[in-house]
């Protein structure tokens, strides 16, 4: 039996920012969980909640601080008003905060979809050996450098997306290759953001099923305490 509520962080910058802490039944490693373009809305907290009934600590932080969009294009501007900064300062504070939780024992990932995926590669590469390990979906950040990434990284994204293309995705596991860090690489016969399923129009079943059980294998196998 798992159990979730919200919790009230410090952001690295200053102020606090809340997060849905999903727990597992006994202590286990931490995953920090990025939310979509939508914000943290209850899609992401059942996300959490699956987590935690896989044996890991979920906070699942809300970078747009309690704004939830319901159609694309608020997605759209709350995504493009969002100051970077300002997240991966929010995600620095959920770090600490993961790693010293009382349930948490281990090594603390970081995982995301779409503009989460994003900013997970950019966690990764931004936080070092804060991160344990990273599972990106269907994003990569502008900018990014993938020679600066430390933890293994594991990604999903989809034969049909527009923003994260496949070939993209591509060419950051070749750089990251080339610098000598490991990166694996799932590409799906699906559309972008394939796992969400509250999204009939492009939710895929067979390779949400797949893309969570390769996550979840992966997160044991590489936080282990």
């Amino acid at each position: 039996m798992t159990t979730s509520h919200l919790l009230q962080v410090p952001s690295a910058n200053g102020d606090a920012i809340a997060c849905a802490v999903a727990l597992p039944a006994t202590p286990g490693p931490a995953v920090v969980l990025i939310h979509e373009w939508w914000g943290l809305n209850d899609h992401i907290r059942k996300v959490a909640e699956r987590l935690a009934a896989e044996g890991f600590v979920a906070f699942a932080p809300d970078l747009y601080r309690g704004q939830v969009a319901t159609n694309a294009a608020d997605a759209s501007a709350l995504m493009t008003a969002l100051d970077w900064s300002r997240a991966l300062a929010d995600l620095d504070g959920t770090l600490t905060a993961a790693a010293a939780h009382a349930s948490t024992h281990g090594k603390v990932g970081v995982m995301g979809f779409c503009m989460g995926g994003a900013l997970t590669f950019a966690a990764a590469a931004r936080f070092g050996a804060r991160v344990g390990a990273a599972v990106p979906y269907y994003g990569i950040p502008p900018g990014y450098d993938p020679g600066t990434v430390t933890a293994p990284l594991m990604a999903h994204f989809a034969v049909r997306d527009g923003w994260a293309k496949p070939e993209l995705a591509v060419a950051c596991q070749t750089a990251v290759h080339a610098a000598g860090r490991s990166m694996e690489l799932h590409v799906y016969d699906a559309d972008h953001a394939f796992a969400n399923d509250t999204r009939p129009e492009v939710y895929n079943p067979a390779a949400a099923a797949l893309a969570w059980s390769r996550t979840v294998t992966f997160f044991r196998e590489r936080l282990r305490g």
